[in-house]
């Protein structure tokens, strides 16, 4: 069994045939979480997770490339259409994906961060962990790393955890977003990398912390780089962090497994 902890079934480019992909992960024994990205994929996460008894679950949240003042598809932030969606279906496992996004909008950094921390209000409030999405200014003189590290110390609440999704920081960082009680996910990236920065992270951090993830349609991992993502390459990851870790694989798969049940109480 493996768990593809960030998947997004929920979006359009799985609007015909999600219904077969589940039942092909089904038969793999592998479960999913299907993160929204705004409220409309939002509640089609938590739709889609409705239609199976076991095995599927949804994150609510707006994502930070669609935080009004951006140029994709920008969007308010309710916080009590989110309330109320989360009210409606035990099926909702985490918060996000939130955080923030220098890569793609340097216009609304001060509304993508108050919308963050809406976010985290709205973790705290249901006690629900935090999926958390952090991207650099292409120019690398903005650290979103470094900037949601900021955010998270000010709030100081140690009842709060989640996980940095398709993690790109360095090892520093990441040891920093475990003392806040944060797990570090990866995705396929892990299998293509040639900094070799992501590697470094993986060797340096315990087992215990780590997430595998797809972002499928997104990142799909070698040997099926380029073409869409699915839920099923999940394995990918994790055979490359039992290389890079020079251990077995089902010791990663299993306790993949263990870290991703425990952090969203599955």
């Amino acid at each position: 069994m493996i768990i593809d902890s960030h998947a997004h079934l929920n979006f359009e480019a799985f609007k015909d045939d999600y219904k077969q992909i589940i039942d092909n992960c089904e038969k793999e024994k592998i479960w999913m979480i299907n993160v929204g990205a705004q409220l409309q994929t939002s509640r089609r996460a938590v739709e889609i997770a409705e239609e199976f008894e076991k095995g599927v679950y949804a994150a609510v949240g707006l994502h930070p490339i669609h935080v009004s003042g951006s140029d994709f598809h920008p969007e308010a932030f309710n916080i009590d259409n989110y309330r109320s969606l989360i009210k409606s279906s035990k099926k909702i496992v985490g918060i996000g994906e939130t955080g923030l996004d220098f890569f793609h909008s340097d216009k609304n950094i001060e509304n993508q961060k108050k919308v963050f921390i809406k976010h985290v209000n709205l973790a705290k409030e249901f006690n629900l962990p935090l999926i958390i999405h952090s991207r650099n200014s292409k120019d690398g003189s903005r650290d979103a790393y470094n900037e949601i590290l900021e955010i998270l110390r000010d709030v100081q609440d140690d009842k709060l955890r989640g996980v940095i999704h398709c993690f790109g920081g360095t090892p520093e960082q990441a040891l920093a977003f475990l003392k806040q009680g944060f797990f570090i996910g990866f995705t396929g990236i892990v299998t293509f990398d040639k900094t070799g920065q992501i590697a470094e992270v993986v060797r340096n951090l315990p087992l215990d912390v780590i997430l595998v993830e797809t972002d499928c349609p997104y990142l799909a991992p070698d040997p099926y780089r380029g073409e869409r993502n699915r839920p099923e390459y999940v394995k990918y990851i994790a055979k490359k962090i039992a290389e890079i870790r020079e251990i077995d694989y089902n010791k990663v798969e299993k306790q993949a497994v263990i870290n991703t049940t425990k952090l969203f109480n599955l």
